[in-house]
């Protein structure tokens, strides 16, 4: 029988009918990943005037100002944004809450492919103008799990199990491959980073104590014993770079891979605020599982439908119809396709950067950061810094502002409160391995809070000022470490701190209503 070329199209990005199929593991994917945006837009809703606001740190409304001057017509490109229109209080909050309730209608299966748009535009236009706040992979993850899920989604209102359109291979495909290139480039990357302490398998000793915002459970998992430790470092580079592969192979190795790697980031989202990143990949290993296996396990009332259609080819549609689903497939064939290349150019980069790939459909996507690479850890932090902001009325006693989400009271145990996303806690981590040329926001923090900006101040816990703003503002940094079992028993302590050296300039209000430097730092920091 001669084999129909013709056909591999419609075969690749067409509804796939092959029993047994993944109606399931699409419906809970979807359901997930709308729970996912939720949490990305809920954690929004009480920082994104605070973070871009006109009043915040890093306003948006002058970012694009300066993006326009720059790049002129092309800038609707590079910075794909609705904040083009406005980017007022009220627009972002307007933009935050038609995500919310974009996020609850996927959820609960309205129109998914419409709902992805609008979470997507929503979440993109937010990325596209957060400037330093928009700095981290997990962003990129989101954004091309749910372009792709674009076109996994079954369509119409109430599409239900979605059984008249099963997903198509490609879409299944490409976000298993998202979750393949998540971790091998990760391993990757540890290995082409150089980091001696994976190849000495000494990079989970410190870990737990110096990862971005670690829970009370990472406390326990600091104290076991180094063995423990370099077993868990073992076992990351092995998963990584070996048994990952395993989601290209027959069906019993992706649901073995599937109870590896399940529990595998379930500790992490114990250990590790890492915000939506975990949920999210955890929610993609779903997708290894069909629906001979998970059948079993649904409620009774929610039973698959008893058979799938035995064929809604193309070639069995007539007319209007016929045309519609031409035009549907060669759009899902050049995305995906174009996709496909770019994230496997990007691969292939990661490890051969001199590979004659051609480079400008990798580029294109870029603003949209629905291509992307990835490299989690690839280089381990060797302590743990802590920024704190400090007033005072006299220069002489200082009052620390308290944080919501990251160390700082050192009686007070970590929280464990993702996928809730603080993106201002965050980014004062990452400041605190640099100096303060580096991070400058921190210089802006320092002149709202001077100046008691109320969207800034809603990042703290509280206002230690609640009468007036101090006189001045300063940064300082402290080194922070875990305490022993013996320090928490008998002092109940979580932290041990020791106060460095000023971070950033100290700033004062001047008696014309101005901004002075009254002090910078000795030396600038390059830590890691």
């Amino acid at each position: 029988m001669d084999f129909d070329f013709r056909a591999i199209p419609e075969r690749l990005f067409g509804p796939d009918f092959t029993p047994s199929g993944y109606l399931t593991a699409r419906w809970l994917f979807l359901r997930a990943l709308g729970a996912i945006f939720f949490s990305a837009f809920y954690s929004l809703a009480f920082q994104i005037r605070g973070l871009i606001g006109p009043n915040g740190i890093l306003p948006a409304q002058d970012y694009l100002v300066q993006v326009a001057r720059v790049l002129g017509r092309s800038r609707f490109w590079y910075a794909p944004t609705v904040f083009w229109w406005s980017a007022s209080d009220r627009f972002l909050m307007a933009v935050v809450v038609i995500g919310l309730v974009a996020s609850v209608l996927l959820i609960i299966n309205v129109a998914p492919r419409g709902m992805l748009i609008i979470c997507i535009a929503a979440f993109l236009s937010f990325i596209a103008a957060a400037q330093d706040f928009a700095s981290y992979q997990s962003d990129g993850m989101l954004l091309e799990a749910g372009f792709i899920s674009l076109f996994l989604a079954p369509t119409g209102w109430r599409p239900d199990w979605g059984a008249s359109e099963p997903p198509s291979r490609a879409s299944r495909f490409l976000l298993v491959w998202l979750m393949f290139r998540i971790y091998f480039e990760s391993g990757v990357a540890k290995v082409l980073g150089g980091d001696p302490e994976w190849r000495n398998f000494t990079a989970m000793d410190q870990y737990y104590q110096n990862g971005p915002l670690p829970t009370w459970i990472a406390w326990y998992a600091h104290q076991l014993p180094h063995a423990f430790h370099a077993a868990s470092a073992m076992l990351t580079m092995v998963l990584e770079l070996l048994l990952i592969f395993a989601v290209f192979f027959p069906r019993r190795w992706r649901i073995i891979l599937f109870f590896v790697i399940t529990p595998w980031q379930i500790g992490i989202i114990l250990t590790s605020n890492y915000a939506f990143l975990n949920y999210l990949v955890l929610a993609l290993g779903f997708l290894l599982l069909d629906d001979k296996f998970l059948a079993p396990f649904l409620p009774k009332n929610w039973k698959l439908p008893p058979s799938l259609p035995q064929d809604i080819s193309l070639s069995a549609q007539n007319g209007i119809r016929r045309w519609s689903a031409h035009i549907r497939l060669g759009i899902q064939a050049i995305f995906l396709t174009w996709i496909f290349y770019a994230t496997s150019a990007l691969l292939i980069f990661m490890m051969f950067a001199d590979a004659p790939l051609p480079g400008a459909p990798v580029r294109a996507l870029e603003p949209f950061r629905i291509a992307n690479e990835f490299g989690l850890f690839a280089v381990m932090t060797r302590a743990r810094y802590e920024i704190e902001f400090q007033g005072s009325h006299d220069g002489e006693t200082w009052t620390a502002y308290p944080f919501r989400y990251k160390p700082q009271d050192v009686h007070s145990p970590p929280r464990i409160y993702a996928p809730y996303q603080p993106r201002f806690d965050w980014n004062l981590w990452f400041a605190s391995l640099g100096n303060w040329r580096q991070y400058p926001f921190v210089v802006n923090v320092e002149r709202r809070l001077l100046a008691g900006e109320p969207d800034v101040l809603a990042l703290f816990a509280s206002n230690p000022f609640p009468g007036r703003p101090p006189e001045q503002i300063r940064a300082i940094v402290s080194q922070y470490w875990f305490t022993n079992r013996t320090e928490k028993r008998d002092q109940a302590l979580w932290w041990r701190r020791e106060e460095l050296s000023l971070y950033a300039p100290t700033l004062e209000r001047t008696g014309d209503g101005k901004i002075g430097i009254v002090e910078f730092p000795d030396a600038e920091r390059t830590t890691q």
